[in-house]
């Protein structure tokens, strides 16, 4: 609620149904909200932890697998602490992000965290994409480019440029903005408002 501390826990079950389950659903809100009590160093810290209406976190689970009838576990959680101010989006039950924003308003740190969700940008910019990521993908563009038969300082452009593409592509800063026309980058959005992206933690189930 202070827009400060946040968490993103992924809690699974076997159907569909059983994850629009009210109990399920509270289950989940409730170890998150551990999360950011306890920041537990791991799933069996967590599974230790007391939730805030009684009793452990592995003892309530077992309890609502034997009484729904099918198996559900806490897969793993972040907790992020925020340098701005955190924002969120869920989509449906299978993708949730946080994102901190120092800057803008409350309005751009939620369209950011939908530009995520639906986006899925593997980094803030280019510094935070793995560097075996990137020497993968040069890879791929330099065999791609030889097969061209052109000039060798040509071939350097070629692969240079199409690193650069695939850095745009998969960089949050470097993609066109999704609710905007298509031709503004979140970059271009960021500095517009004023705002800064300070990181992002997105799961997808499964």
């Amino acid at each position: 609620a202070d827009g400060k501390s946040g968490a993103i826990v992924e809690v699974n079950c076997e159907t569909d149904f059983v994850a629009k389950n009210e109990e399920f659903r509270a289950f989940a809100a409730e170890v998150a909200a551990v999360v950011v009590r306890d920041n537990p160093a791991d799933l069996a810290a967590l599974g230790a932890a007391q939730l805030p209406s009684g009793g452990t976190v592995e003892a309530r689970r077992i309890a609502l697998v034997q009484k729904i009838g099918e198996n559900m576990t806490a897969r793993r959680f972040a907790r992020r602490v925020a340098a701005g101010r955190l924002a969120s989006y869920v989509h449906g039950v299978r993708i949730g992000v946080l994102v901190d924003v120092t800057g803008g308003d409350d309005t751009l740190g939620k369209d950011l965290a939908m530009h995520i969700a639906a986006s899925k940008p593997l980094a803030v910019d280019r510094t935070g994409v793995a560097a075996d990521v990137v020497e993968r993908e040069r890879g791929i563009a330099a065999a791609r480019a030889a097969e061209s038969g052109k000039p060798a300082n040509i071939v350097e452009k070629m692969v240079e440029g199409a690193v650069a593409k695939f850095l745009a592509e998969v960089t949050l800063t470097g993609q066109a903005f999704v609710k905007g026309d298509g031709k503004q980058t979140v970059a271009e959005l960021l500095k517009q408002k004023g705002a800064v992206v300070n990181g992002f933690t997105m799961y997808v189930v499964g």
